[in-house]
């Protein structure tokens, strides 16, 4: 991989079962999502003790990311003094990469002498949840900004804190909360 970003994994999430299930009006459910100091990645499975570890149907979501500045701006555009990092659900919260960057590319985290080789699989879409959970307007505003799903290519540990995110492509570093490009329709 050529290219190396310093980036740094703010919260680590993990959470054992569903909470956004159902309709917003009956409320969410009841698991815990600690942010833990480090998780192990696993090739093909996700990350163990999460709620997607080992379920095939969510092959190309072993694991989610959303990248900090789009909660500080989602903060800012609904006048909010903070968005609690938790709230979106994601596993992994960066901050210092644009993530939308990485959809369909392969990168790697490295940290304390560990490497984890994943895959950008597509988009995490935002869920009508998130007008529950965060706000109105919430759900709108995230749309081409909610994150990144992500196969998981090598086994290793993730470790909140700074991280090397290496590419073999050049990334723009001045895009970090710039949502997808939507196609134009003719």
């Amino acid at each position: 991989m050529r290219y190396t970003y310093s980036v740094t994994l703010e919260h680590i999430y993990i959470s054992p079962g569903h909470n956004y299930f159902g309709r917003p009006k009956d409320g969410p459910g009841p698991h815990t999502t600690p942010d833990v100091a480090e998780v192990m990645a696993c090739a093909g499975l996700g990350l163990l003790g999460d709620r997607y570890y080992g379920v095939a149907a969510h092959f190309n979501a072993q694991v989610s990311f959303i990248a900090a500045e789009v909660l500080d701006a989602l903060a800012d555009a609904l006048n909010l003094e903070t968005v609690a990092p938790r709230l979106p659900r994601r596993n992994i919260v960066t901050r210092g990469i644009n993530l939308n960057q990485l959809i369909g590319r392969e990168f790697a985290l490295v940290a304390n002498g560990d490497v984890v080789h994943l895959e950008g699989a597509k988009a995490c879409s935002p869920c009508a949840w998130m007008d529950a959970a965060i706000g109105a307007g919430a759900h709108a505003f995230l749309r081409g900004r909610g994150g990144l799903r992500a196969r998981i290519l090598t086994d290793g540990t993730l470790h909140r804190g700074p991280v090397q995110l290496q590419t073999d492509f050049e990334l723009d570093t001045t895009t970090l909360c710039a949502p997808l490009a939507r196609p134009r329709l003719p």
